[in-house]
């Protein structure tokens, strides 16, 4: 059986993000057409973007599917850190692709976040960020500040990565 996620509003990033969490959206205008849109959504779905963020992803699926644990590690060792999560939702519409993962125990935030590819009605391909969480343990709430703007940097490396 696998692990159980480490917070209870499992799937909230697809609407209003629950109380009690620090918030995040961000976006970044990708490009234009039907063509950029899928080459990102290709991307995205095969774990892309971690990957050129600079994290190593160990996973069982090559692509994000429903249920798919992965183990996103950033560092060398002994200082590796490794965040595990598992997919809550994949989207596959027309004009949207993406997916939502949570947290799992021994990742240093509870939480989850949402990576979503947009194709808007002018064309415009968005790709877009949103996640709640706070800290998951003694260490992460002492880093405070500092691990906040570890936060927003590894998002920062998300949006460049398409």
């Amino acid at each position: 059986m696998p692990p159980e996620f480490t917070y209870a509003e499992v799937g909230g990033t697809r609407g209003a993000l629950p109380a009690g969490y620090r918030h995040l959206r961000r976006h970044r205008v990708l490009g234009q057409g039907r063509d950029r849109f899928e080459e990102a959504a290709d991307a995205l779905l095969h774990w892309e973007v971690q990957k050129r963020a600079g994290l190593r992803v160990d996973t069982a699926a090559g692509t994000v599917t429903e249920g798919a644990v992965a183990h996103l590690r950033l560092g060398p060792r002994p200082l590796r850190m490794t965040a595990p999560v598992r997919v809550v939702y994949v989207l596959d519409e027309d004009r949207r692709r993406g997916f939502g993962y949570g947290t799992l125990p021994g990742h240093p935030e509870s939480g989850e976040e949402a990576f979503v590819v947009e194709l808007g009605l002018a064309g415009t391909v968005t790709f877009r960020i949103t996640a709640f969480s706070r800290p998951a343990s003694l260490l992460t709430r002492l880093a405070g500040p500092v691990a906040h703007l570890a936060e927003g940097v590894m998002t920062n490396r998300y949006l460049r990565a398409l």
